[in-house]
């Protein structure tokens, strides 16, 4: 058996055992992966994957031991890489990192900025993506630390902590009625026509949430991934606008209204995550403690194996 054919029989269960999708990521044929998958089986003597002719239904019991077995072989081979890298070349390498719009356009900068002094030969890759997908290309290793607001909890393969707490805040053009009230309540604003975020992104949940708790439909009629676009159709006056309020600190145009609302959705909370039981470089470290002065190096140490949890922080 070889590290090869555990990559193919991990890339089928990962692409829906949809060996032609498994072939395309790993750049390879489709027979090549059918072929290494059926030695790999001969070899352990169970079948890993039924099969209704040549393609492949389900995994079986025995395979679900074997992708379990796979995942922890992979997981401490990019281990290995990892602490060649760190040891090899201490200050330099690349660092990937999996966030939302808001996260990359409003939080990361400084820190990213900041990391750069510290570290000038780390290259930065900046994947920006829906907290789904952020989960998933740090679980699959595509980036080594993730930042979002929604879901990245509900992932058992990911170690995550709270980095910061931040709330939602209306921005409502200077002509509006709204504007002229300090503290606008849930009511007042369930019947205006609302911007606001995707149902997937940047606390959302806990808009949606207000508003059933309460009975409330809102009339919302545009949604979107990115603030930006949200203040922009504001501005063009479609409608009050609900963003996260770090999207309007240093708003360059300053040509709207801000109501702070966290007395209506609530506080939310941006998380940090890492892959359970990866090794994290130096530089994966500090751009951590960049981000929050809540994280440390030795609380997420302990973290990684299991030892700490939200209250210590």
């Amino acid at each position: 058996m070889n590290l090869h054919q555990f990559r193919f029989v991990q890339e089928a269960a990962r692409r829906n055992l949809n060996l032609t999708e498994a072939a395309k990521a790993l750049h390879t044929s489709q027979p090549g992966v059918s072929k290494a998958i059926i030695e790999l089986e001969d070899e352990l003597g169970v079948d890993i994957f039924a099969r209704h002719g040549k393609r492949l239904k389900r995994i079986t019991e025995p395979g679900q031991h074997v992708l379990k077995s796979i995942e922890l072989i992979m997981r401490e081979v990019g281990n290995l890489k990892r602490i060649g890298e760190q040891y090899s070349a201490q200050d330099s390498g690349t660092l990937s990192i999996a966030t939302t719009h808001t996260q990359a356009r409003y939080v990361l900068p400084p820190p990213v900025a900041r990391l750069r002094e510290a570290y000038p030969k780390v290259t930065i890759s900046l994947h920006q993506a829906t907290p789904h997908e952020v989960a998933r290309m740090v679980i699959d290793e595509v980036a080594e630390i993730g930042m979002a607001t929604e879901s990245l909890a509900e992932y058992p393969d990911l170690v995550t902590l709270p980095c910061y707490e931040w709330q939602h805040v209306l921005v409502i053009p200077t002509n509006h009625p709204l504007a002229q009230k300090e503290r606008v309540g849930l009511e007042d604003i369930a019947h205006e026509a609302l911007i606001t975020y995707h149902p997937t992104f940047t606390g959302r949940s806990k808009i949606d949430q207000a508003f059933a708790a309460r009975k409330l439909q809102p009339r919302i009629v545009l949604e979107a991934i990115d603030s930006d676009v949200i203040k922009t159709y504001v501005r063009l006056g479609l409608g009050i606008g609900i963003v996260a309020e770090m999207a309007m600190r240093d708003d360059p145009l300053g040509d709207l209204v801000v109501r702070p609302v966290g007395h209506l959705f609530g506080q939310s909370v941006a998380r940090v995550a890492f892959k359970r039981g990866a090794y994290l470089r130096n530089f994966v470290y500090k751009f951590a403690e960049l981000l929050s002065d809540r994280l440390s190096r030795e609380l997420i140490a302990r973290a990684m194996t299991g030892h700490v949890n939200d209250y210590e922080l």
